[in-house]
């Protein structure tokens, strides 16, 4: 399964130490060279940047030229690289967060999942523990609505 992460779900798991659950789910996750600057970028939390630094195998850079579509050019870098990453390889899923870029991904037939589907379905897989990372990633900047959490927990 060929997996195009944006910045925000892998930053999310990083930083809630469930990272790994991308490589049990998916054998490995792609990432544009956009998405690695961002999670590099010094304004990047201190625990993301050290990852970047000791970046396991299973997560794999590539540079891309980005699709200058007017519909992209809305978003910023690191979703429009993700978004022509998953476009141009044929991904079979991309993780995306943001409600504007995966709205994009969706008109452009790329099928996606954020970072609480993610954890939804590594929740079920039996991975980890829902409650508990649900509530480590609520102690973190990461925002979702009341609403989305009750359809998680269903």
């Amino acid at each position: 399964m060929l997996v195009v992460s944006n910045t925000t779900p892998l930053r999310y798991l990083i930083e809630i130490e469930q990272e790994q659950i991308l490589f049990a789910l998916y054998g490995g996750c792609l990432i544009p060279q956009a998405v690695a600057e961002e999670l590099k970028d010094p304004k990047a939390p201190a625990k993301i940047r050290k990852w970047m630094e000791n970046l396991p195998d299973w997560i794999s850079i590539e540079e891309i030229a980005v699709d200058c579509a007017p519909d992209l050019m809305i978003l910023d870098r690191g979703e429009i690289a993700a978004i022509t990453l998953a476009e141009t390889r044929k991904a079979d899923l991309l993780l995306i967060d943001e409600k504007l870029g995966r709205r994009i991904a969706k008109e452009r037939g790329i099928v996606t999942s954020g970072t609480l589907g993610i954890i939804k379905c590594a929740s079920e897989k039996k991975l980890i523990n829902l409650e508990e990372t649900i509530s480590n990633l609520q102690k973190t900047s990461f925002r979702f609505s009341s609403k989305l959490l009750d359809r998680i927990n269903q």
